[in-house]
């Protein structure tokens, strides 16, 4: 595999005739980087960026792509990450794997598959319980961009009648006055902008989430259950924003995960170059009527 340093980390180079990705072997499981060759890298470069648990151990973002525990919990889901990993080589990409969390007792893998010839890749995270005792939780695949873009939330177009249709959750220090937000009929727009942290989450049946950024228009795609429980009042989606980075996040269903058993949540991304910005909802519709987005 080949090899390079990228924000002091050493990576593995994952790429085809369109796309490279770099994957660190110095923390993780982490995507560090993703671009078009002679393009920039999307995601969030945060080296310095930290916070500390109650425990007063600091817990390092990074950037890029990660795999965490669903629910949020100060401890649980900030399992510290900055230890190297394995990576294994497969024919088509690469396995990510973290050694067990001492917090958890979960094993954390992300398979990252890219597609021969297209800006397309395939991310299989997996939790295995590796402890004594039942965990119930959901892989949650979060992925951090840089500020400046524009995510696009897709609504349930769901037609019931008298019933609703679509829903969301709030947090505490999401102001919905926020004006880089817009709530339309099909779509949330979220300029990545905020003069103050913003998260937004809302079960998505439609599956897909947005960001455009740079002349680039990044999707990702996971499946919704509607039969299944999900943490955060029912979300499978949600995004959050404060003004080093934007996420776009993806939750599987709440699991009860036996010793010895292991639970998947697969994300498909693809990227479009050369789009221009949308800067309403009518210009998002036709964009995503002409990408083939239901």
């Amino acid at each position: 595999m080949k090899s390079l340093t990228f924000l002091d980390q050493d990576c593995v180079v994952l790429e085809n005739d369109i796309l490279q990705l770099l994957v660190s072997r110095s923390v993780g499981p982490r995507i560090l980087s993703l671009r078009f060759h002679k393009g920039r890298n999307l995601l969030a470069e945060l080296p310095e960026f930290s916070v500390k648990r109650p425990d007063e151990k600091i817990y390092h973002f990074f950037g890029g792509h990660r795999l965490w525990l669903s629910p949020e919990d100060p401890i649980g889901s900030y399992a510290l990450d900055d230890q190297p990993v394995e990576i294994e080589a497969r024919a088509a990409g690469v396995v990510i794997r973290k050694p067990v969390e001492p917090e958890t007792g979960i094993e954390k893998e992300i398979q990252v598959e890219l597609a021969p010839g297209a800006a397309r890749l395939t991310l299989t995270h997996r939790l295995t319980n590796r402890g004594p005792s039942l965990r119930e939780a959901s892989a949650w695949a979060i992925t951090q961009f840089k500020t400046g873009g524009l995510a696009i939330l897709p609504q349930s177009q769901a037609q019931t009648g008298l019933l609703p249709n679509r829903s969301f959750a709030l947090w505490p220090y999401t102001d919905l006055a926020c004006p880089s937000l817009t709530l339309g009929s099909e779509f949330v727009l979220l300029r990545a902008e905020v003069p103050s942290p913003f998260k937004i989450g809302f079960p998505n049946p439609r599956g897909w989430l947005a960001y455009w950024w740079g002349g680039v228009l990044f999707v990702k795609r996971a499946d919704y259950d509607p039969q299944s429980l999900y943490s955060d009042f029912g979300c499978s989606s949600e995004c959050y924003c404060n003004q080093q980075f934007l996420e776009l996040e993806t939750k599987a269903p709440l699991s009860r995960i036996e010793p010895g058993g292991s639970v998947t949540h697969t994300e498909t991304w693809e990227l479009f170059p050369g789009i221009a910005r949308p800067d309403n909802e009518r210009a998002v519709r036709e964009l995503v009527q002409a990408i083939g987005l239901e």
